[in-house]
């Protein structure tokens, strides 16, 4: 299970947005690489936001103060960011195209060191996933409001997207150096955590909790805990986690599907079904929409579950009439269930054309693998695994890849890796994953 983030992609949340957008949104053969060791001492998709209060009535206003083209540019910047904030809690891309026209209407008034524009927009490329333009955006930011912390946060982000680590960590630094915070502290946890250091990562996202300014931020990072527990086999301690994120936020959508998570884990699918299904009306994000037709297929309701595959597909094409590009996710998709796996080639291609992340290097050797080309898929799937992420998916593809090539240590060692860091990493792949290790002689 990926830790998002992410994503529609984007790491960033209300937090930021409202700070004027805050907490990470949101990961072998090691290089040996360590893990950075990112600073905290002045006090690492994709797409999850924080759970928030309901905007009508801020939205509404705002919109009131500028109708017929009145208002100033700080108004126009603030309706930008809170439909920003709404399309990310809601899961509606709907609100993007709003969102940029308020921001962009913003900059025809004041175009320059107009900050709140500039972060708002860099926001809104990220969550798009225009990540090269979010960088852009982020560095005007900077350069307009040289010691807003929440400026780095979307450079952070972007680079990180980009698979540009270095200068992700660096720009991270500063961040951490000018305002330690929630916000900081879970980007802190996700670096860590892209490059193996899991314990480091639980420390860090800790430190955001304790650093939450309201029970909104602290269900979200409260999530966030949970879902680097679940993702490292420690489903106990994810259960807490998200139970505590519902305590604090109890209409908070990606926490009901964490303990969906730990229902299906404990083979309680019946309970994790009625417990997601919900969840995904309130906030019907494609990651939610497939889990449900994961679990359906799991309890042999084939029908369901080719109802909820269709609704991705939906949904995905809303997102993308909205702007975002969404051809990571649908690659994934796509090879992970059989559907067109030339077409999920083509989109995984296009995806790492624009950017080498080690997800988009996944993605690739996944699709390739779907298209039983086996030795690229391998170039792949090693690069992959170039920072020494713990990710059992990440491993199950590796293995799965290697034992096409006859390769059977190599399978037996990643698939065994995969289990071992986490028996449940999907619930599409923990059987193939049990099977083929059976068949190398390495069953567990």
């Amino acid at each position: 299970m990926k830790r998002a983030v992410l994503a529609l992609g984007g790491i960033a949340a209300l937090a930021v947005v409202l700070l004027a957008l805050g907490a990470l949104q949101r990961v072998p053969e090691s290089t040996g690489q360590a893990a950075p060791k990112l600073s905290t001492g002045v006090s690492s998709g994709l797409l999850v936001p924080q759970p928030v209060s309901d905007l009508g009535e801020a939205i509404a206003s705002l919109e009131a103060s500028t109708d017929g083209g009145a208002g100033d540019w700080r108004s126009y910047a603030t309706l930008g960011l809170a439909y920003l904030q709404k399309g990310t809690a809601a899961a509606d891309p709907t609100y993007y195209d709003k969102a940029q026209a308020a921001l962009k209407r913003s900059l025809e008034i004041k175009d320059s060191d107009n900050f709140e524009a500039f972060l708002g927009l860099g926001v809104l490329a990220n969550a798009r996933h225009d990540f090269d333009a979010g960088l852009d955006w982020g560095r005007k930011a900077a350069l307009a409001n040289p010691s807003n912390a929440q400026a780095r946060a979307v450079s952070g982000d972007a680079l990180t997207e980009l698979g540009r680590y270095g200068e992700a960590i660096d720009i991270l630094q500063e961040m951490v150096n000018l305002r330690p915070s929630m916000s900081a502290y879970a980007r802190i946890s996700y670096a860590r955590e892209l490059h193996g250091d899991v314990s480091g990562a639980r420390r860090a996202m800790e430190m955001a909790l304790d650093a939450a300014g309201s029970s909104s931020d602290g269900a979200w990072a409260a999530y966030q805990l949970g879902e680097l527990h679940f993702n490292n086999g420690r489903v106990d301690e994810a259960e807490q986690e998200y139970r505590r994120a519902l305590y604090l936020a109890p209409g908070y959508a990606p926490a009901r599907a964490g303990l969906a998570k730990v229902m299906a884990a404990q083979e309680r699918l019946g309970e994790a079904i009625a417990t997601l299904k919900p969840a995904t009306t309130r906030y019907p994000s494609p990651e939610l929409v497939i889990l449900l037709g994961d679990l359906y297929r799991l309890d042999d309701r084939d029908q369901q579950a080719q109802r909820q595959y269709g609704l991705v597909q939906v949904v995905q094409r809303l997102y993308r009439a909205n702007g975002v590009n969404n051809d990571l996710e649908l690659s994934l998709f796509s090879s992970d269930h059989g559907i067109d796996p030339e077409r999920a080639l083509q989109l995984a291609q296009a995806e790492y054309s624009r950017r080498q992340s080690v997800h988009v290097a996944d993605a690739l050797a996944w699709a390739l693998y779907a298209n039983n080309r086996f030795s690229e898929a391998r170039r792949y799937s090693r690069e992959a695994l170039r920072l020494g992420t713990r990710n059992a998916l990440f491993h199950y593809h590796a293995g799965m890849i290697e034992k096409e090539l006859d390769n059977r240590n190599q399978a037996r060692f990643h698939l065994r890796k995969a289990l071992d860091i986490n028996p449940h990493f999907s619930f599409l792949h923990e059987a193939p994953a049990r099977t083929a290790l059976d068949q190398l002689g390495g069953a567990r």
